[in-house]
This record gives structure tokens, C-alpha cells and sequence, in this order.
């Protein structure tokens, strides 16, 4: 839900500060299991 999203934008910067990693936001008509966020994650190891 769009509505939400100044909420999720206050949690993202809460936890990752100055140092936020790229990110996108898309409205979705519904995810599964009633979910309310879908998280993508692109990881690198050296």
C-alpha cells in the first residue's frame, strides 16, 4: 500500500543511517500470504 510508504521510508533510514543501499518501491496490486512488503536483496562476498 502506497499509504505506507513514508512509513517504510522513516524504518529504511532508521536502520541503515547515511549509508542506504540502492532501493526501488513498486505498488503491487497484493502479495501473497497477505504480505506487506517484499524485499529484494542483492548480496556480494569477498
Amino acid at each position: 500500500d502506497m499509504a505506507d510508504f513514508g512509513a517504510m521510508n522513516e524504518v529504511y533510514a532508521k536502520h541503515f543511517g547515511d549509508h542506504r543501499p540502492a532501493r526501488s518501491t513498486v505498488a503491487v496490486a497484493g502479495l501473497p500470504k497477505g504480505a506487506r512488503v517484499e524485499i529484494d536483496v542483492v548480496a556480494r562476498k569477498d
